[in-house]
């Protein structure tokens, strides 16, 4: 199948007349919901710059198991210059959106899953990689969205996942038959889950002894029976049902997040790679992060850059873009944006390939990387919003500019330089809001600092990688720690005479 249009994408996900509820009430309509529509044009974009001659070599990447060409997003690395335009394509599509895209939790879960199948495999005598080697094929031969979904709700963390009075805090197996088994529980903050075809499930913490049931990883079409959505709520979504686009900031494009919940959802033995071996849900776990954590050294840059200008366009339409503490800023919101940018590409230049024939990134600068995400994109939403000044957060509304008697007024004291009209300095300042408290700001913001795991999360896999013994034994050779001392041989030294 030939890779899809971003008309297609639209229309296939409207046929799979998804379970979605918002504000209490089933949404039908989806695909033209005012609040989701920004979401799936994101997605849209991944499929319209696949087509574009300039884009091939970021955006498109030659599956190793047809030898066809098929979009990025369902390739399986297979050298360090995959993981590094991986990472290029994600900033590429940051800065055409300005917003998280969604598709890059199914293409870190399918490489994760990847390598862990195979050593399953050879540890267990499973058949899973098999089978996920012609679900890859599959979702690449269809052009299809997967939604990679780790997080469950966890109910009582000092409890393990078979130990929680509530059983479903972790999704889990509640019957294994002939022909499959039988899920139950719910998946959270899952981003795109409402525009993806496909949802990939995989643990979320690694198992221990009695946790078997919950040691289980599995596809299934995202209209499987069962299967519901629950729209998360963003700052400021409610702007979108107002039908202006001036006060939404960036009104074509967003982020999506949704609970997904399981309710005794089938999922066919085919479909499965994963089940109750829980000596590799931690490997799992720890290899899909390590994916996602190396994709915000992309997406949150290509983000950063549009903030970047958007605070820059302010300044110039404020007339302050000559002050030295104007420049002083905007150099320093590039220098942290670009360090980030720095160490995506450091985990990715420094991948290995595995034993399955895929590559993984350099784990311990995949957690740096998002130990930086989890800090800089904060510094530079600040200092955007010190250049943008005050009235980002105090401007009238577009009603009010409408009004035929307000409107002169919030003309004439909305002035900024001179030859900017008003109109543009309140879309440019919205924008800065959308970014940085609004809308946009759950892609950017806060998905900097919980996405991919909590900064502690990275912190662990730190101190993991970090192999303090050998840096111990680095210093000690230089020191000459252990070696015999011979007192006897010091000489003292003779004083220099001051002529």
């Amino acid at each position: 199948m030939a890779l899809k249009t971003p008309e297609e994408f639209r229309q296939s996900i409207a046929d799979l007349h998804l379970q979605i509820y918002m504000f209490g009430e089933k949404v039908d309509d989806y695909v033209n919901h005012p609040v989701i529509r920004p979401s799936i044009n994101c997605i849209a974009m991944t499929y319209e710059l696949a087509r574009l001659p300039e884009y091939e070599d970021l955006m498109l990447a030659t599956s190793h198991l047809t030898g066809k060409k098929v979009n990025r997003f369902t390739h399986i690395h297979q050298s360090t210059d995959d993981l590094s335009k991986k990472v290029k394509m994600q900033r590429l599509l940051g800065q055409k959106t300005g917003s998280c895209f969604q598709r890059c939790v199914g293409m870190d879960a399918i490489n994760a899953l990847y390598s862990v199948t195979y050593e399953t495999d050879q540890a267990r005598g499973t058949q899973y990689h098999e089978r996920f080697k012609n679900y890859v094929q599959y979702l690449q031969d269809n052009d299809l969205v997967a939604d990679g979904a780790m997080t469950d709700p966890k109910g009582d963390r000092g409890l393990a996942p078979h130990q929680q009075p509530d059983p479903d805090m972790y999704l889990h197996v509640v019957e294994r038959r002939d022909d499959g088994i039988v899920v139950r529980g719910a998946k959270a903050h899952q981003t795109g889950a409402c525009n993806s075809h496909e949802i990939i499930v995989m643990p979320t913490v690694a198992m221990r002894e009695g946790d078997e049931d919950y040691a289980v990883s599995f596809s299934c079409p995202a209209n499987a029976e069962g299967v519901t959505y629950i729209y998360g709520r963003q700052s400021c979504d409610t702007r979108k049902l107002e039908g202006n686009d001036l006060d939404i900031g960036n009104a074509q494009f967003g982020g999506q997040e949704a609970l997904m919940v399981f309710d005794d959802v089938f999922v066919p033995w085919d479909r499965v790679f994963l089940c109750g071996e829980i000596e590799f849900s931690g490997a799992l776990v720890e290899r899909f992060a390590g994916f996602h954590r190396q994709s915000y050294g992309g997406c949150k840059v290509g983000v950063g850059d549009v903030l970047i200008g958007a605070a820059a366009t302010a300044a110039d339409m404020n007339g302050a873009a000559k002050a030295s503490h104007i420049k002083d800023k905007l150099i320093e919101m590039t220098h942290l944006n670009e360090t980030l940018f720095s160490c995506g590409l450091a985990c990715s230049y420094e991948g290995v390939r595995m034993p399955a024939g895929n590559y993984q990134i350099d784990m311990l600068l995949a957690n740096v990387c998002k130990q930086n995400i989890t800090r800089f994109p904060y510094e530079i939403a600040r200092l955007a919003e010190d250049i943008a000044g005050g009235l980002m957060v105090t401007m009238p509304s577009a009603q009010d500019l409408a009004d035929e008697k307000i409107g002169p007024i919030v003309e004439k004291y909305l002035v900024g330089q001179c030859d900017t009209p008003v109109i543009d300095r309140m879309r440019i300042l919205r924008l800065v809001e959308n970014l940085t408290l609004g809308t946009a700001a759950v892609g950017y913001r806060t998905e900097s600092m919980h996405g991919a795991g909590s900064p502690q999360a990275q912190r662990i896999m730190i101190a993991r990688q970090s192999n303090i013994n050998h840096k111990k034994e680095l210093a000690k050779a230089l020191a000459g720690v252990g070696k015999p001392w011979d007192k006897g041989k010091i000489k003292v030294p003779t004083a220099v005479s001051a002529d």
